[in-house]
Order: structure tokens, then sequence, then C-alpha cells
């Protein structure tokens, strides 16, 4: 058994008897803000829940849900040969009940919860945001492709409504190279941001690929630009989750750098 001075990490069953791996950090006495991460598409293999425990090691409570713990061959998911396609609705149902299972963390704030969407659930905590309020929501490289506009039977409500319905602060760290959102949407989802008011940071990494954070992934992990994306991801945080009180502000940051040819159509997949 893990003392208060040692992160602990183990799987878990959340509500609803869906399937977690919930870290928590160092001396978990009055443990605050929490975080909860969506894995991408290959579901809950080792990356999200090495970032579950770097959350831990930076002091906060992180549950990394299998929000596609219906799929029949889990194995096939982690090698990214099979595809699992959560809706919107359905997401919302298992993203509510790891923020039940969050709040009975002893010491966990259950009034400061992040919610962390990586490439394919990159929109989910816009998603979870509107139908159910959240402290503050992450999104690495996904949730503002043009295809995320359109509706079907996966998103069966209109994006921009979500966006509209969705309250909390933004952070969305994207990369110059990614070969599946180019900068002509980021503007598009910037500009919708805009419209209804919302206040968000979305930086642009140079020389960063689709999934620059995954150093389980050779040919697109980049430590430099992950390092910083994280660096900017924890102040964020340690700003949206500051103790001091105020009328509330609206900020939007829209910083980025690219190459003074870019060239979308250039951008590939890298694996």
């Amino acid at each position: 058994m893990a003392t208060v001075d040692e992160l602990e990490a183990r799987e878990i069953i959340c509500e609803g008897g869906m399937p977690g791996y919930l870290a928590l950090p160092p001396r978990r006495n009055n443990l605050g803000p929490a975080v909860i991460i969506i894995h991408e598409r290959y579901g809950l293999a080792e990356h999200p829940r090495d970032v579950a425990r770097r959350f831990a090691r930076a002091g906060y409570a992180c549950l990394a849900p299998n929000l596609f713990y219906k799929h029949p061959d889990q194995d096939a998911l982690h090698r990214g040969d099979a595809h699992y396609d959560i809706t919107d609705p359905e997401s919302a149902i298992y993203l509510s009940w790891a923020l039940d299972t969050l709040k009975k963390v002893v010491g966990v704030d259950a009034t400061r919860v992040a919610v962390m969407g990586v490439c394919q659930t990159g929109r989910q905590p816009l998603v979870i945001d509107a139908e159910r309020p959240i402290g503050a929501a992450l999104m690495w490289y996904g949730g503002a492709a043009g295809r995320q506009f359109v509706v079907n039977e996966k998103y069966p409500e209109p994006y921009e409504n979500i966006i509209a319905r969705s309250r909390c602060p933004i952070l969305g760290i994207f990369g110059e190279n990614d070969h599946r959102i180019s900068l002509e949407d980021l503007w598009n989802f910037r500009n919708c941001l805009e419209r209804h008011g919302r206040s968000f940071t979305i930086k642009v990494y140079p020389g960063a690929p689709h999934g620059f954070l995954n150093d389980t992934m050779p040919g697109r992990f980049r430590p430099q630009q992950a390092s910083a994306g994280w660096e900017t991801q924890l102040q964020f945080l340690k700003e949206v989750f500051s103790e001091k009180k105020g009328a509330p502000r609206l900020v939007q940051r829209y910083d980025f750098e690219i190459s003074a040819d870019y060239d979308f159509s250039k951008n590939v997949r890298l694996e």
C-alpha cells in the first residue's frame, strides 16, 4: 500500500462499471483540482496511463477512463488495428460516470475538474461541459477539424450549438505539421469560439505533427514541443484553478508560429 509520500496508480472500476486508471499524487491530503484524461483512438493504452501519472506528479488526482471499453478487442485498439466510433451522447454518459467517480476520491475538489481530450476525443471535453459544467477543457490536436462541424450519427447535435452551451475556459494545443487539422480549420474553430464569447488559449507549435505528445510513437513524438505544450498546460491549469476570486473575465489568446510557405497538403501521417 502506497504512503501519502508516494505516487499511487491503480486500475479501478468507475461508476457504471466502466474500467479506468486512477493516479494520485504524493502527499494526498486536500488534493484540490483534478483531471480526467481521455485516451486517443488507441483506447486506454500505456500512453494515457503515463499522462495520468504525469498529472499526479504535478499534484493533480487524475482519472483515465476507458471510454471504448465496450469494444470486443482491446488489443486491436491499442495496436491501431481497430476503431471505435463513439458518439457524443455516449461519451457524455461515460464522462459523467468519470466525474461521479472522481467526486468520491477523498480530497478532490469536484468543482475544479479539467477534462483533457486527445485526437479523436478532442471535442469530448466540450461535449461534457455542455451537459455538466467542468472546470476547464484541454484539447490536444483534436476537436477543431472541419468534419467536427458536420452533423451525423456520431455528432447528432451541431458542434456550434455544443460550443455555445459550454462555458469553461479552453486550452487548445496543435501542431503546424498536423495532417488532419489545417490552420484554416483552427481559424474557423477560433472564430466560432469568439462568436460565442468563449475564453480560450490556442497554441500552434512549429514543426509539430499530429500526435506529438505521444512518446510511444517515435515518428510522431517531438520532445521539445511536447515539453513546451505540457508546461503551457500546467500554467493554464494554474491560472484557471487559482484561488483568487473576482468577476469572471474573458480571455482570448491565439498564438501560432508557422513557416512562411506553409502548405497543409504537404503534411503527412507519421507513426
